[in-house]
């Protein structure tokens, strides 16, 4: 086996093993994390309080040993609140640039529906562009910048929706869920006196996700592969069920979202399976199903992206 394949995959398995320890009953959502963020994707968090998003941010941040921090969205945040600003300091007698939270390597954008299109167009460009552009000047983000937004799918009085320009910035849109009984009984057990990330130790440096990233680049595609991707962005954007299908940028994040997720399964060549595990993540926010009763309905779409897979033949080589 590559080394490198080899290295990302042992990298994987030790995350996802240090980040179940705190989040109990969540493999699965894992794994499809540490697969975006070895894909440089980001994170879109759609549930309700309370499920564990801040904890699994700040439990990743903790095992790689990287900068985190944390906005809280709110009607009135600015650009300028979390990118940075210039002040003059009257001291020195000149501008000072002060960095913003987004300068960082793990960073949780809390309730990103309740902030103005503005301010969430400042964080798409960090997003997209791997930079922030304050007062006309671009300053990089660092090589490692990974955004878990958020947003409650039940309350909408006071929020501003993601369009869907936006949403399609996000590689992977992922619901924790409620706990079965067992792991929730775990978690009455285990945080009933401290939290438990207080003992969380480190696992891997942010060096080491960087290397195990471009491990990406070694993971081959078959023409076979890239066909059957082909297949189901064609039958999104034919399907009588599906008001918009997805965009080429979409069919690129599902190809790139399958190398992650065969990276992490320590293999360097993506099977049908891998697209299989990734389709619903990476697609079900980028389409619009024809539904009149809910237009955004996560579990609408969900459904017809199943029945999708469902549909388009699998490719046997």
């Amino acid at each position: 086996m590559n080394t490198n394949i080899e290295n990302a995959h042992l990298l994987a398995e030790k995350l996802e093993n240090n980040i179940s320890s705190v989040i109990y009953g969540k493999r699965d959502k894992i794994k499809l994390i540490i697969a975006s963020l070895l894909a440089r994707g980001h994170i879109l968090l759609d549930d309700i309080p309370g499920t564990g998003k801040t904890m699994l941010a700040k439990a990743l941040a903790r095992s790689i040993g990287a900068d985190y921090k944390r906005i809280q969205f709110t009607p009135d945040l600015l650009p300028s609140d979390i990118c940075g600003i210039n002040f003059f300091n009257m001291k020195e007698s000149e501008f000072v640039f002060r960095k913003g939270p987004v300068f960082t390597n793990i960073l949780l954008a809390d309730e990103i529906n309740r902030t103005t299109p503005r301010t969430q167009s400042a964080l798409l460009e960090c997003m997209a562009e791997s930079q922030a552009t304050i007062d006309g000047v671009s300053y990089p983000l660092d090589d490692l910048f990974f955004v878990i937004a958020t947003q409650n799918p039940i309350e909408s009085q006071g929020t501003f929706p993601l369009p869907e320009a936006q949403t399609d910035r996000f590689m992977m849109r992922l619901s924790m869920g409620y706990p079965d009984h067992t792991s929730e009984k775990e978690i009455l057990d285990k945080h009933a006196t401290l939290s438990p990330l207080e003992s969380l130790g480190e696992v891997c440096t942010k060096n080491d996700i960087i290397s195990a990233s471009k491990a990406l680049d070694e993971v081959n595609v078959s023409d076979s592969i890239k066909e059957y991707i082909l297949a189901l962005a064609e039958a999104s954007r034919s399907s009588e069920r599906i008001r918009l299908g997805i965009s080429p940028r979409a069919s690129l994040a599902l190809m790139r979202a399958a190398k992650g997720f065969a990276l992490i399964s320590g293999r360097d060549y993506v099977i049908p399976d891998d697209v299989k595990k990734v389709a619903i993540p990476v697609m079900a926010h980028r389409i619009i199903p024809r539904s009149t009763h809910s237009l955004r309905s996560s579990e609408n779409s969900q459904t017809i992206i199943e029945y999708l897979l469902d549909s388009v033949s699998v490719p046997l080589s």
